[in-house]
């Protein structure tokens, strides 16, 4: 039965991940919002709203390790998973006219939630100062993007392969609904899933998500990726990570730290964070312009990250570790 819900809540999140973009980006064109604006915060929000919610989910049912791990491992995943299926398809550019701002706010957002889980707990403080600094990424970033034309071309491509429903308005209105209900469900099937494996296993609820739930959770930013590789926009994958994973560190974690606190395990602290601090760092020089990995660094990045599932299995004694 746990199966069956982790997998019916992965199907049923998707589904409804995709569902409620669609319809929302059609209702936002219908009000006559810029491309730049959709793309920056509905689809945006959209692609993010699984990690969202079982994020909250998971921490308002009493799982705050299954919480704080879905965070990480989603970020990891975002890099060595996204990045990495994306340069396999098309050798990965940076932006069309590389700088370091980008790569400056990725790298001190990480740090800053790293800083901030040093402390042994994402208290309602923490929380409320990543808020803070994510509110005053999007503020920094929309002003950055309305002035230069280059930098708001991802947003607007991303925008433009997005396919939209051809209904009248009340449906399109009831799609974007039922995609919010959906993905409610969806979450919900997922932790009760997750939740029932990690005790069933004996391992830790942190350890799946981690894992499996961070995994899961990136696969709509991983299809966005892969569609925009396909198509010659590898830039767009890039910024799919970079924007996912600020969100998850700054705008999640915050809004689930102020729900409730978040303790952080001495087993994340010791590597899990660690792993997402160097997995980060190395799409620094992908912004910057002096990288662009093509489908050898792809295949390392896929394998970094099934060694990386492969320790954590083998550490919580699934494969005779301890």
């Amino acid at each position: 039965m746990m199966y069956i819900l982790l997998i019916g809540g992965f199907a049923v999140l998707l589904l409804s991940a995709e569902i409620f973009v669609r319809g929302a980006v059609g209702l936002a064109k219908i009000l006559s919002l810029p491309p730049l604006v959709i793309g920056m915060t509905v689809v945006a929000i959209g692609t993010s709203a699984p990690e969202l919610v079982v994020t909250l989910n998971a921490s308002l049912s009493g799982s705050p390790g299954l919480a704080l791990g879905n965070i990480i491992g989603s970020n990891i995943a975002n890099v060595l998973v996204i990045l990495g299926v994306s340069c396999v398809i098309s050798a990965v550019s940076g932006p069309e006219n590389p700088h370091r701002r980008d790569g400056i706010i990725l790298m001190a957002g990480t740090a800053m939630f790293a800083l901030l889980c040093v402390q042994g707990v994402l208290s309602f403080w923490s929380g409320g100062a990543l808020v803070i600094a994510f509110l005053g990424f999007l503020v920094s970033s929309y002003r950055t993007e309305t002035q230069d034309a280059a930098a708001a071309a991802d947003h607007i491509h991303e925008v433009e392969g997005i396919s939209l429903i051809a209904a009248p308005t009340w449906a399109i209105v009831l799609t974007v609904l039922v995609g919010m209900a959906g993905i409610l469900w969806g979450a919900d099937l997922l932790v009760e899933g997750g939740v029932a494996i990690a005790r069933t296993f004996g391992v830790s609820e942190e350890m799946i998500g981690l894992t499996v739930i961070a995994l899961g959770t990136s696969l709509p930013e991983l299809a966005a990726s892969v569609v925009a590789a396909y198509r010659g926009h590898s830039d767009i994958a890039v910024g799919n990570v970079v924007g996912s994973n600020l969100f998850n560190i700054l705008g999640i974690a915050g809004v689930a730290a102020m729900v409730a606190p978040l303790p952080v395990s001495g087993n994340i602290l010791s590597f899990d964070l660690w792993v997402m601090l160097a997995s980060t760092a190395l799409v620094w020089p992908i912004l910057t312009g002096r990288w662009h990995p093509g489908w050898g660094s792809g295949i390392v990045f896929l394998a970094l990250y099934g060694a990386y599932i492969g320790f954590n299995g083998y550490s919580a004694g699934l494969f005779g570790g301890s």
